[in-house]
């Protein structure tokens, strides 16, 4: 349904440094990379990722967060792991979440700009 999703960020280095190693276990990697554009995927760009001069922080109140497929829960944790070390906030350990199905395993990341992201994997 979904082709992509565009975010705007403050710092893209630091963006991106926090997305190449945040993404990197769930195996997803930058596909494109332009002065102040990023674009994720593992195939397609799926998350794209531009500097804006004049950024509106992100709203927490929103609701709005980007989930990412995880290959094996090992990848969520690996995830989680990897953005908290970059400079992410933790938002929800790694561990199934009952409320969401019995077997749906994901860890919650707050990016340096305020997204929220998330890694999920839901085989048992």
């Amino acid at each position: 349904m979904i082709n992509h999703l565009s975010i705007g960020v403050r710092d893209i280095a630091r963006t991106k440094r926090f997305y190449d190693a945040a993404l990197a276990p769930l195996g997803y990697r930058c596909l494109s990379e332009g002065e102040g554009s990023l674009g994720y995927g593992a195939k397609d760009v799926v998350l794209w990722i531009g500097q804006t001069d004049h950024p509106v922080p992100a709203d927490p109140r929103s609701g709005l967060h980007v989930c990412f497929d995880a290959p094996s829960r090992a990848a969520v944790g690996a995830f989680h792991r990897a953005a908290l070390a970059e400079g992410g906030k933790d938002n929800g350990a790694p561990g199934l979440r009952p409320d969401y199905g019995p077997t749906y395993y994901a860890a919650f990341a707050i990016d340096p700009d305020g997204y929220r992201i998330e890694a999920y994997f839901g085989a048992a």
